[in-house]
């Protein structure tokens, strides 16, 4: 399919524009290309795709009152290809790829595996949208984004203004994926590394659409509602002031400040917030998003420089639900890592698997030197 519409948006001086075209894949999934320049994206999804079905199930744990998703489906998906078999490369002649273009700068597109979809029927298992054993279709919407089309790099390498269209580019679909019926959170994310459970290493994200919201959101929220009743103050807020005057401070900008917070769980884990009380990505300013682009390649490269070699880690946006709630969250990136050493991970065992309990074998105090130290 050749559906090609184009969209120009707006940035900072330093970043320049950004311009945006949409085209449909082979299945009838659509891609979006973000670019630096003006340029002709009307390459054709020459492959012959049969249409994924999704068979996307959310289903509620009484006991807990979460949801869990289930998608037999993404059993199928691929699995760590070799190097030149990579389905987020750019297209060639003799290999077409998700990507029709022979090149690229930012690319999105709707994942063909996605944990979430849009499911029109009821599938097997489905019971009903309320009593004890609640289920339904898991409607929302999975996307990849595509930071680069170099398949041997990585957000840490990134040049400022890639970087900073990232910003934008998650900006947009946070904005996007909010308006889809019945989205109550937005989640961009990044997983690296085998060691975390990456399935492609070309460098990506991603971003679920969920129909409700996460454990973790909501008990932030929570959170947040009982401390403002309590104090008439914004948790989040505070935790920033006393933060940014503590010892575990990593970077810092006008706008933002990194710190590997007072209690972390995880051995390598900072927390990367805007000084100022913001919902989401969409409510940034242009200087916030320059500053973010500076700082947060550099906070990576700390992170690789620890041991000498690619930490894994997982890179995840905690912003504010779609609707209720938004005046109380305030937008975060939380980063971290399952190494511990220079050959040792840390698994999630009993107590932490099934309690919910983390054991930190750092301090954080320790882990902020070593990652200042990490020039």
């Amino acid at each position: 399919m050749t559906d090609v519409a184009m969209a120009l948006l707006g940035a900072s001086e330093d970043a320049g524009s950004v311009f945006k075209t949409m085209i449909r894949l082979a299945d009838g999934r659509e891609l979006f290309y973000f670019d630096e320049e003006a340029t002709d994206r009307s390459a054709p999804d020459t492959r012959d795709l049969p249409t994924t079905e999704t068979n996307s199930l959310i289903r509620r744990d009484p006991v807990l009152d979460e949801w869990t998703v289930v998608a037999s489906h993404r059993q199928s998906r691929t699995y760590l290809p070799p190097a030149d078999e990579c389905p987020l490369d750019p297209s060639s002649p003799d290999r077409p790829t998700e990507i029709p273009s022979a090149s690229y700068d930012v690319v999105v597109f709707e994942n063909r595996f996605p944990s979430l979809a849009e499911v029109p029927v009821a599938v097997e298992g489905q019971d009903s949208a309320a009593g004890l054993l609640a289920s339904r279709p898991g409607n929302g919407r999975c996307e990849v984004v595509c930071f680069t089309s170099d398949h041997n790099s990585s957000f840490s390498a990134l040049p400022f203004r890639r970087a900073r269209m990232v910003m934008d580019v998650w900006a947009d679909r946070t904005a996007t994926l909010a308006a889809l019926p019945g989205v109550e959170q937005v989640f961009p994310f990044e997983n690296r590394g085998e060691e975390i459970g990456v399935t492609l290493h070309h460098p990506h994200g991603q971003i679920y659409a969920y129909p409700f919201l996460t454990p973790r959101v909501a008990r932030q929220v929570a959170v947040a509602a009982e401390h403002l009743a309590r104090t008439g103050k914004l948790i989040c807020c505070e935790v920033v002031g006393a933060e940014s005057a503590a010892e575990r401070v990593v970077g810092s900008s006008q706008h933002w400040v990194a710190f590997v917070p007072f209690a972390a769980r995880w051995p390598f884990e900072v927390h990367l917030y805007p000084r100022r009380h913001v919902a989401d990505l969409t409510e940034l300013t242009a200087d916030e998003r320059d500053e973010f682009a500076a700082l947060y390649p550099e906070l990576l490269r700390r992170f690789d420089k620890l041991f000498d070699k690619p930490m894994p880690y997982i890179s995840a946006w905690n912003q504010a639900p779609v609707h209720q709630g938004r005046e109380l969250a305030h937008l975060h990136l939380e980063l971290f890592s399952s190494r511990r050493s220079a050959t040792k991970l840390k698994f999630l065992a009993g107590s932490e698997s099934a309690m919910g309990v983390f054991v930190n074998d750092v301090t954080p105090e320790n882990a902020a030197r070593m990652l200042r130290d990490a020039v």
